[in-house]
């Protein structure tokens, strides 16, 4: 009687949770809906905590919450007298976790989203963040079928979703940035990914990252597929053009202040310099984390694409005092 209630248990939690995946993947790919970030995270939090309650409950380890002391537990209840099981959090940091250090840093990373959005409206993030869902659930897949079998798989459920007209580059361009995200939000993700690892940050657990093409085959019956993947060491993708969907890897492009300078420096700013760049910096306070202009690692401090925007952006406003060729110390004698 034991083994068959907690068979019946773990089935129903397996359940709920596809189905709150399948539902989650369902709004995020409906274009009716304008609520999908928020309904993605929420429903993506409840998949994973019905999952890891299923594999504990398969392990007969303890995840509800309990008072320390006697043999016999007393366990921590809602004021109606219902039990409190762990939530996801607690979930991924219990040492018998089986999820790995990439895909915990995904679902940490979301957890804390949530926490951002989920008292008020935010605008922009479906595109902005697409990578990191689109990296939950794929993580969500590999899991269920790793932990309880390839049957309960949802790749035959899901594909991609199908689009009534072609993107052009106006559209592309027109999809929101990062700009356009709120400051409170943009510091949250630069904070979050700015504990990564390189390693971390870059691997597909934590954002699943694509670029574009219109086909990868030169022959017919070959160039049917939506989507393919390159190895992005390969020759092929060494030929490949900016037509081409490639599998990318991703690191984030660091510059130090003489890379910048030179940079203007190519552009026609010859007299933007050092003082000037510290005094810019300085006055912007862009060296604190929350801002996401850059990073230490170790005593030097690197800046990211966003900052050397900023600097083109201000030697473009302030051209009459920037533009020219660069001052060279006169030679001594």
């Amino acid at each position: 009687m034991g083994k068959r209630r907690l068979f019946s248990w773990r089935q129903e939690l397996l359940a709920k949770s596809r189905e709150a995946v399948l539902s989650a993947v369902q709004v995020f790919n409906n274009p009716l809906v304008k609520f999908k970030s928020e309904t993605f995270i929420i429903l993506m939090v409840i998949a994973w905590t019905y999952l890891l309650h299923a594999y504990y409950r398969q392990k007969r380890i303890e995840y509800r919450y309990f008072y320390p002391g006697p043999i016999r537990r007393r366990f921590h209840r809602t004021k109606h007298g219902a039990y409190k099981y762990w939530e996801l959090e607690r979930c991924l940091n219990d040492g018998a976790c089986p999820v790995d250090r990439y895909a915990k840093n995904n679902l940490m990373f979301l957890i804390g989203l949530r926490h951002e959005i989920e008292h008020q409206m935010t605008l922009n993030l479906d595109n902005w963040l697409s990578g990191r869902y689109q990296a939950c659930a794929l993580n969500y897949n590999m899991y269920i079928r790793q932990l309880f079998g390839s049957k309960y798989g949802l790749d035959e459920q899901l594909t991609y979703s199908l689009q009534f007209m072609e993107l052009s580059r106006e559209q592309i361009e027109a999809i929101p940035s990062e700009e356009d995200v709120p400051p409170r939000l943009k510091a949250y993700v630069a904070e979050f990914d700015n504990k990564l690892s390189e390693e971390e940050f870059n691997s597909p657990k934590y954002a699943y990252r694509l670029l574009f093409t219109r086909k990868t085959a030169n022959r017919k019956g070959h160039a049917d597929k939506v989507i393919e993947f390159v190895d992005p060491n390969s020759d092929a993708a060494k030929e490949i053009d900016k037509q081409y969907w490639v599998l990318k890897d991703v690191e984030r492009p660091k510059f130090l202040p003489n890379q910048i300078i030179k940079l203007m420096e190519d552009e026609g700013y010859g007299q933007f310099n050092y003082y000037h760049h510290a005094q810019l910096w300085k006055g912007m306070d862009a060296k604190n984390p929350g801002k996401g202009f850059g990073t230490p690692l170790g005593k030097t401090w690197y800046w990211y694409e966003p900052w050397v925007k900023m600097v083109r952006k201000h030697c473009e406003e302030k051209a009459h005092l920037y533009l020219g060729p660069p001052r060279r110390k006169k030679a001594q004698p």
